[in-house]
């Protein structure tokens, strides 16, 4: 399959198509095709539409890689355009909206350049709209790579294979008869089991590598919270310094293991880098990187750091580590468990609550799906089938309610009780509300209680009830009379929507960032081109020409005072620039001190 794969990519110009499950050793086979393309002359340049995706791509393969955008940047500048000579090799395509992909391979056809495009359409799917690679992948044909490698064990390769070919079914059924599928009675505790079992196999195999993944940015935080915890109780950890980062407060510590979020190129990172805290203080961090390169920063010049523990599944497409633990949550589909059941080497363990998925169909129903469209029903919903007629009073204490559950209450899950006493809780306050009153302190007790109970089921819970109530009151009422289904249905399509909008602004987010730092680039190119001239007609005796090129110099540096997002991207740059810092609050001052300290001995003397 892979000399296959090889003689379709290295033969002829045009679109190559590549189709390979995960852990097939498609960045392997590129690799070799790299090493033919350049030997006969041509350039080859790899893509990806995330930082890390390009970083694992120019790891696993020796192509030089970058994200799309950056070189799409480049070609509205008129700057790296393709040739006849020029291959592309296009990463993880699956990824890629359709638009993206259209402009990529027009610029392509125009030049004569030829254009790779590898991936899997079966694992996680493009933000943007429209499935493209499966589209071309199906108009043109394409190559496939079947045979797995990755996983070490006969039966989690023939796990994979199902995963990839729409039989998750059987994956988790091999799973769960190998002991690697953990049920708990709520989230909260699986969360718990899932951090003893990660904490027993780190300290069992302590040169292994490992990552801990779920659905959502929130559930993320929790387990990373609860991984530091144990390493903490275990005295690993140095003397916490708690900084101000893009995600708000965090506490780190020498031996803490870090992610960074997004894309820098001073420092060697990618939005999803990995590494280890080596030393940190109140203004710096200092990280050896999972690749073995050390870096030092400081925390006013980059902050996009987080604990990096656990990830989203959607992070860690393209990742291979040797031991995976998933906490699975609503929201999940085939195609995200198809990633997070694929990127390990020698075993992955899956944990999931009872109040997200009542039992091991309602989890195999929730996983084999399409898309995350139907989270509602991952939940045991109330029996319809059983009425509930209030008692009539028959002394002063009717309507006490005792600590004793009722046999209700046991049937149902902890999610639905949670939302009911909110629902009461809301109801009681509006009632007063609308008769006048402010609520009474008892009221306002309830309904703090009665949220801290939703917490504790689902921690972004409030959140999606808060938004659920607020577009429609009547579900006020149905939750205050033990009517949740049609509240928790509401609740799972408000956190899909919310993550939906979370996903498409970190790509947003990540796409500016890139934006600023091709600025940063061209800056840095443009002010040496202008030393280089400057100090060019000092030496020539042409002064005064000097002195018109400084002054436009000027001009950039004093750019910066309107701009603190660039200025922040430069400071890291200073030795690129000629400058050496001063460690103040303003890099424009800097230039503009090193220019008038210029004016008065020449430019390169």
């Amino acid at each position: 399959e892979q000399r296959s794969a090889f003689d379709h990519v290295t033969s002829g110009k045009g679109l190559g198509v590549v189709v390979g499950y995960a852990g097939t050793g498609k960045s392997a086979t590129l690799g070799v095709a790299r090493e033919a393309w350049e030997s006969a002359g041509y350039q080859v340049q790899g893509l990806a539409l995330s930082g890390i995706a390009a970083e694992n791509l120019e790891g696993g393969s020796g192509i030089a890689s970058r994200t799309i955008a950056s070189l799409e940047h480049q070609w509205g500048q008129g700057r790296e355009l393709l040739s006849d000579k020029s291959i592309l090799v296009i990463d993880e395509a699956g990824m890629i909206g359709t638009r993206q992909l259209e402009r990529v391979i027009a610029e392509a056809v125009k030049r004569g350049a030829k254009v790779v495009l590898v991936g899997d359409p079966e694992q996680l799917q493009a933000i943007e709209a429209g499935a493209a690679f499966r589209s071309v992948a199906e108009r043109h044909g394409s190559i496939e790579i079947t045979d797995i490698r990755r996983q070490r064990a006969d039966w989690q390769r023939m796990a994979t294979r199902q995963l990839a070919t729409e039989r998750t079914s059987e994956a988790l059924s091999a799973y769960q008869q190998h002991d690697a599928i953990h049920v708990a009675e709520t989230r909260e505790a699986a969360r718990v089991d899932l951090i003893d079992r990660w904490d027993r196999q780190r300290q069992a195999e302590p040169g292994a590598s490992r990552i801990i993944l779920t659905h959502t940015n929130d559930e993320v935080t929790l387990l990373n919270q609860a991984a530091r915890g144990r390493l903490r109780a275990r005295e690993e950890l140095g003397d916490d310094v708690t900084l101000q980062v893009e995600k708000g407060e965090r506490h780190f510590a020498a031996g803490d293991r870090v992610m960074f979020g997004r894309n820098e190129r001073s420092l060697g990172v990618k939005n999803g880098s990995l590494g280890r805290i080596e030393s940190v203080t109140a203004t710096r961090m200092a990280v050896m990187l999972d690749n073995g390169t050390a870096i030092s920063f400081d925390i006013k010049d980059y902050a996009a750091v987080d604990h990096g523990y656990a990830a989203t599944i959607h992070k860690a497409q393209g990742m291979t580590v040797d031991r995976v633990h998933v906490l699975a949550t609503p929201g999940l589909d085939r195609h995200a468990a198809y990633v997070a059941l694929s990127r390990h080497r020698d075993g992955v363990d899956l944990h999931y609550g009872r109040d997200d998925f009542a039992d091991h169909d309602r989890l195999t129903t929730a996983l084999s799906r399409e898309r995350g469209k139907d989270m509602a029903s991952d939940y045991p919903a109330a029996d319809k089938s059983v009425e509930v007629t209030a008692a009539k009073p028959r002394d002063p204490f009717a309507g006490l309610r005792l600590t004793r559950t009722t046999s209700r209450e046991v049937e149902r899950s902890p999610l639905d009780q949670a939302v009911e006493k909110v629902g009461r809780a809301v109801a009681d306050i509006m009632r007063s509300r609308r008769q006048g009153f402010e609520p009474l302190p008892h009221q306002q007790a309830a309904l703090d209680t009665a949220v801290s109970a939703l917490k504790a089921v689902r921690p972004d819970g409030v959140r999606d009830i808060r938004a659920v109530f607020n577009a429609d009151h009547g579900l006020i009422e149905e939750a205050a009379k033990g009517r949740t289904t049609q509240v928790v249905r509401a609740m799972m399509m408000e956190a899909e929507m919310r993550d939906q909008r979370a996903a498409r602004a970190l790509a947003l987010d990540e796409k500016m960032h890139e934006q600023r730092a091709l600025r940063a680039d061209r800056f840095v190119e443009d002010w040496t081109r202008h030393a280089r001239r400057a100090a060019a007609f000092d030496r020539n005796g042409e002064r005064w020409r000097g002195d018109e090129v400084r002054e436009a110099m000027t001009g950039m540096a004093k750019s910066l005072e309107r701009d603190p997002q660039l200025e922040s991207l430069l400071r890291n740059r200073a030795k690129e620039l000629g400058i050496r810092s001063s460690g103040g609050a303003s890099l424009s001052h800097d230039l503009q001190n090193w220019l008038g300290l210029s004016r008065g001995r020449g430019l390169g003397r």
